[in-house]
């Protein structure tokens, strides 16, 4: 930043399993976001490895990286950053395109995960057409079209009321159960006790690392009871 140079994050070294289900928490300016993007092979680190399925990513040129990104890893945003002339189906089977399947393929492939997110009768419907909760549902249709290792979710409720929320949070339970990675960037508490691991980030460091106790499932019904 100008002159001034800015270690967003400082020395930290991770290690997240396969299957795991981590929350990754902390104030503004924390350094989460940066370790999101790095996660996310959106950024490089300028010291140190990341290494990602066996793969050293650290070193890899953009067009690599985008490869890595494209078939390795899913990614969920708050904003759902769908885009708005096309309907769910086709916003879904957009990643298939790099990947050399067949239209027919695509659609069939971005059909079954809509289905998968609850939203099979809904495929023909344009973005300004469904709820966010739907929107939601469809971007995170859209993460798991590729069959991605890892499902990085960043506030991917921010935008939505309490019940919607834990909906969203329970098809995030399902992706787990099924053998995804998943790992979630967020700032409330009550979304990051549905994981099982939550690291919390301050100034650029891990200042806690976590297994979750206490984990919430979007499935108990008192939970639901009480969000009402």
């Amino acid at each position: 930043m100008g002159l001034n140079k800015v270690h967003a994050l400082k020395s930290i070294s991770l290690n997240i399993n396969k299957n795991e289900y981590v929350a990754l928490m902390g104030p503004s300016g924390s350094g989460k976001s940066t370790l999101m993007n790095l996660l996310g092979c959106l950024d490089t680190p300028t010291a140190g490895e990341y290494i990602l399925n066996d793969i050293n990513v650290s070193t890899m040129e953009d067009s690599d990286l985008a490869e890595v990104r494209n078939k390795e890893i899913g990614f969920v945003f708050q904003t759902f950053n769908l885009l708005p002339r096309l309907s769910a189906l086709q916003n879904v089977a957009l990643p298939l395109v790099y990947s050399g399947m067949s239209k027919s393929k695509r659609l069939a492939r971005a059909q079954e995960v809509l289905g998968m997110v609850g939203l099979g009768d809904r495929v023909e419907h344009k973005p300004n057409e469904l709820s966010g909760g739907q929107r939601q549902r469809v971007a995170i249709a859209r993460a798991l079209v590729n069959n991605p290792a890892i499902i990085l979710a960043d506030e991917p409720t921010g935008n939505l009321d309490t019940k919607t929320s834990i909906e969203i949070m329970g098809i995030f339970e399902e992706i787990h159960k099924r053998g995804n990675t998943v790992i979630l960037v967020t700032h409330e508490p009550d979304i990051a006790e549905h994981a099982h691991r939550v690291i919390r980030l301050r100034d650029g460091l891990v200042e806690s690392d976590e297994k979750n106790e206490n984990i919430v499932s979007a499935f108990d019904p008192e939970h639901r009871y009480n969000v009402g």
